[in-house]
């Protein structure tokens, strides 16, 4: 029974960590009211966010094997739910950034440490199964957060976006309690100088692609943030290289499957992540239609998302990893063409089909990589192997949105009109190419990559001989 409700459990603190990434996106001018500032203002609260969790997640794989997951995983979620609380109760910008911060860094515990929980007590044999259950709130709550967080701000008051998470967190905090069971810690020492170099790399990252993304953008200091960032990433890479007891464990690196999903899999995480932000705004901006006729649209996205769930653990066993991992990718680079194709004349039924299309393929690529990333790691190696996969998918989920708005400001630069069909068509076929390099990595691994989780028996395999 525990070892069923688990995925489902961490499913829940997935979608509430990212739901908060979003959901106050269509609030900040009502929240900016409140505390006396410009909207634009507001945004240092996504990137607190973002930046928050960047940096702490490297720290959460430790804990984990310090204190044991039965401690870290309840507290993290209550820690979540006292922040939002907090958030709600904000009178000003600096309080309200204080608390995002804190709500980041509660969030960089909380979903680590329970899919580290999901990877250990899963046998292999059901792991697509349960990491297509983790993985579902991460693409479904990225479309959901703008229109909800707009309905609850008109119909009640931005406060209540995140007073919402005080019932879910309190379920999921006793559920934690009941369904995790203990474990010995591991008495490891910290690495600080890799803590450092990590969360200082991840942080000036996120934070340099963020603020590349803003109008107008200060150069200088993209330039500065990238450059020092990707010179601690590289300290910090380095350094879990050579230590003997690294913040971040890289020897899952060593297994293919593992590496194709860092390499590839990021490239396509920034291309799925992209989406839910260039389609509202494409409708909104270039097509002239309402929040609600695009919040309607976008939900088609949606249907898409969770409707190849049942089908995700069928079309693995039948396929195997690199067919759908290299199939199903094209499908995703034509689903991003086709985006490039509407316009404002398209008609609203087509245009949900193309949304359908597009959430069906991106939902059972995300599941593909999600589940090939941990097929072969050893035991031994999986905290660290869940580690960087959850501070990439982090970092590359928000690196999409901001690489989308800069992909947008270069079309203007181009000579597209601000905001105009051409600018997004344009944005949406530089996707499609990022998408399309992806695939590259996936042509090296073998017809029964990770075959142990799919199932999947390649034609080519011999059989076993009788004993």
């Amino acid at each position: 029974m525990s070892r069923r409700a688990l995925p489902f459990l961490v499913a829940s603190t997935f979608f509430m960590e990212n739901l908060d990434a979003t959901i106050i996106t269509t609030s900040l001018p009502a929240m900016a009211t409140d505390f006396g500032v410009a909207p634009s203002q507001l945004s240092i609260g996504l990137s607190a966010y973002l930046v928050a969790l960047a940096a702490f997640i490297p720290a959460s794989g430790w804990l984990a094997d310090r204190l044991g997951p039965r401690r870290v995983f309840p507290a993290a979620i209550a820690l979540f739910t006292l922040a939002s609380v907090l958030c709600a109760m904000s009178t000003g910008l600096g309080m309200f950034t204080a608390c995002r911060v804190l709500q980041g860094l509660a969030g960089a515990m909380m979903v680590p440490v329970g899919r580290l929980v999901v990877l250990r007590n899963t046998p292999k044999p059901e792991l697509v199964r349960a990491i297509a259950t983790i993985t579902w709130p991460g693409l479904a709550a990225p479309v959901l957060g703008p229109a909800l967080g707009g309905f609850i701000s008109s119909t009640w008051s931005w406060h209540w976006i995140f007073l919402i998470n005080v019932p879910l967190g309190l379920a999921a905090f006793a559920g934690a309690l009941w369904l995790v069971g203990p474990s010995p810690g591991e008495r490891k020492p910290f690495d600080r100088p890799g803590f450092v170099m990590s969360g200082v790399g991840a942080s000036l990252l996120m934070f340099g692609v963020e603020l590349a993304s803003r109008t107008p953008a200060d150069w200088p200091m993209v330039v500065g943030c990238l450059a020092v960032g990707l010179l601690s990433m590289g300290g910090a890479i380095r350094h879990f290289l050579h230590t003997p007891h690294p913040l971040i464990n890289l020897a899952a690196m060593r297994v293919q499957t593992f590496a194709v999903t860092v390499w590839g899999g990021s490239l396509f995480r920034m291309t799925i992540g992209s989406a839910p932000f260039l389609l509202p705004l494409m409708f909104q901006l270039a097509f002239g239609l309402s929040a609600v006729t695009s919040g309607l649209l976008m939900l088609a996205l949606f249907a898409g998302n969770l409707g190849i769930k049942p089908a995700t653990t069928a079309i693995l066993k039948r396929f195997g990893f690199r067919r759908v991992l290299l199939g199903n990718g094209v499908l995703v680079v034509i689903g991003f063409l086709m985006c490039a194709a509407l316009s404002s004349t398209t008609p609203f039924w087509i245009v949900a089909l193309v949304l359908l299309f597009g959430g069906i393929c991106r939902s059972m690529q995300f599941t593909t990589l999600a589940t090939m990333a941990f097929a072969d790691v050893p035991p031994d190696d999986m905290s660290g192997a869940a580690t960087l996969s959850s501070a990439l998918q982090q970092m590359m989920t928000g690196m999409g949105i901001a690489l989308g708005a800069l992909i947008l400001k270069f079309t203007e630069v181009a000579g597209a009109a601000p905001f105009s069909t051409a600018s997004f068509r344009w944005t949406f076929v530089v996707m499609a190419a990022i998408a399309l390099l992806a695939l590259i990595d996936g042509i090296r691994l073998p017809h029964d990559a990770g075959a142990q989780v799919s199932g999947h028996k390649s034609p080519d395999a011999k059989p076993k001989e009788a004993a």
